[in-house]
């Protein structure tokens, strides 16, 4: 059987691979959190909360309903009846619906020492080149 996930042992090994501060950072945050590394990539430091050592990550989905164009009634794929109206459908009316949740989660003593050296040195830069 494929193994499919990696051991404690051979994260530490990426760990220690890794050349940079950033790389490594990630590599714990990725690990540690269990976080999507989009979610990863996305922290501010106006998301850590380093007293209380915890990480606020938002989640930010973006879902398609689609609609009967007559009624505006909830439709699966599949429809081709509109079960509200009855009303044959041709076309659908895509709706777009953003879902946000937030997840806070504990990060431990090291991965905080890490965050705090990477900020010290110059951190995070956002993609205008600004810190």
């Amino acid at each position: 059987m494929t193994k499919i996930y990696l051991e404690p042992s051979e994260i530490g090994k990426l760990e220690e691979a890794a050349e940079y501060l950033r790389d490594k950072l990630l590599i714990r945050l990725l690990f540690h959190l269990g976080c999507r590394v989009s979610e990863a990539l996305s922290l501010q430091v106006d998301d850590i909360d380093f007293v209380q050592g915890i990480v606020r990550i938002q989640h930010l989905k973006t879902r398609i309903n689609l609609a009967c164009p007559e009624c505006s009634a909830r439709l699966g794929k599949s429809h081709s009846f509109c079960p509200k109206c009855g009303v044959a459908i041709n076309t659908m009316v895509a709706k777009e619906q953003e879902h946000r949740r937030i997840r806070t989660l504990p990060l431990d003593k090291e991965t905080l020492k890490i965050l705090k050296d990477y900020i010290r040195r110059g951190g995070p830069v956002n993609r205008k080149g600004k810190k």
